[in-house]
């Protein structure tokens, strides 16, 4: 694999990343309070950007592109191929690959949580940063849901963020 594939997320303390309906007010409305996430020095580094199609309508409605000058690659079975000039939809991992192999993409930013999941049990992820927020939702999307094996982590650093977010780096073992 010639990409490095990276995973920059927030969730809950009980490991959700979207209430059930899809919202993340509970992290919007925290994000000024938290300061600098290192979120802008990570996307700076990125050249592709690869979500699902939940990622992708959720992007849609910040009423402003967020993936700017990046390659954004959006993994979905629904999601008309025609639906956006500034993506590339791709039906299955594996064509997603070969066009991220072929395309020579260098740092690939993962996010959503199918996609995060699909990469992660395909071993394509090499690494995690994960900011974990001072709340409970009791229910939603789960950032990693069932896995058929152990993943090992190595822990490479955490650092508190402002309004108690706690934000952690971890490299996926091989």
């Amino acid at each position: 694999m010639t990409f490095h594939a990276a995973v920059f997320i927030a969730t809950s303390l009980d490991g959700f990343i979207a209430r059930p309906d899809g919202s993340i007010d509970w992290l919007t409305e925290r994000g000024e309070q938290a300061g600098d996430t290192g979120y802008d020095e990570f996307m700076a580094a990125v050249d592709t950007v690869v979500v699902g199609r939940n990622t992708y309508e959720k992007a849609l409605s910040f009423g402003f592109w967020p993936y700017e000058g990046k390659q954004v690659e959006v993994l979905s079975t629904t999601l008309d191929a025609d639906a956006d000039e500034r993506i590339i939809v791709h039906r299955t991992l594996d064509g997603l690959v070969q066009t991220l192999e072929d395309r020579g993409a260098k740092r690939v930013y993962t996010d959503g949580g199918r996609v995060i999941q699909t990469f992660l049990r395909a071993g394509l992820l090499n690494e995690l940063t994960i900011t974990v927020v001072p709340v409970l939702l009791g229910s939603g999307f789960s950032l990693f849901g069932d896995l058929d094996h152990d993943i090992n982590l190595t822990h490479n650093a955490t650092r508190t963020l402002g309004a108690g977010l706690i934000q952690s780096d971890y490299t996926v073992k091989r």
